[in-house]
């Protein structure tokens, strides 16, 4: 039964925190990310994108729906925001001694965790619900 609750809590810290990154940028804009986007030679409007890695995805696996789905469609944001944002921080330190890719690490693993370990119990569609 621990491993259920495991789940749980991952699922919740991994939304809430993406959550905090998703709804700035739904008060803010993705001005700056159709930037980086265009600069990176591809279509600006791949940027639209982000609400679906910030937003869709991490209220899919809150709730458990989809969840392995919707961790691996985090797991491509991370990457793709790694490449695009933080490709020269790879071998950088933080002011504090750690990463500087560590937050990003973070949300890649536990992603990728949960995509492997599935919603669980606690989840809308529940232990044996679909993707989950």
């Amino acid at each position: 039964m621990s491993d259920q609750y495991g789940k749980l809590v991952l699922r919740v810290v991994l939304s809430a925190m993406l959550l905090f990154h998703g709804v700035s940028k739904l008060v803010n804009g993705i001005g700056p990310i159709s930037g980086m986007v265009a600069n990176a030679g591809m279509p600006p409007q791949l940027a639209w994108l982000v609400y679906v890695g910030e937003v869709l995805a991490p209220v899919l696996i809150l709730l458990g729906i989809w969840t392995r789905l919707a961790a691996l469609v985090v797991v491509g944001n991370m990457v793709v925001a790694l490449a695009l944002v933080h490709g020269g921080d790879f071998v950088k330190m933080s002011k504090t001694g750690g990463w500087a890719l560590e937050l990003q690490a973070f949300y890649l693993f536990v992603a990728l965790a949960i995509a492997l370990l599935g919603a669980g119990r606690f989840s809308v569609a529940g232990a044996n619900g679909r993707l989950n």
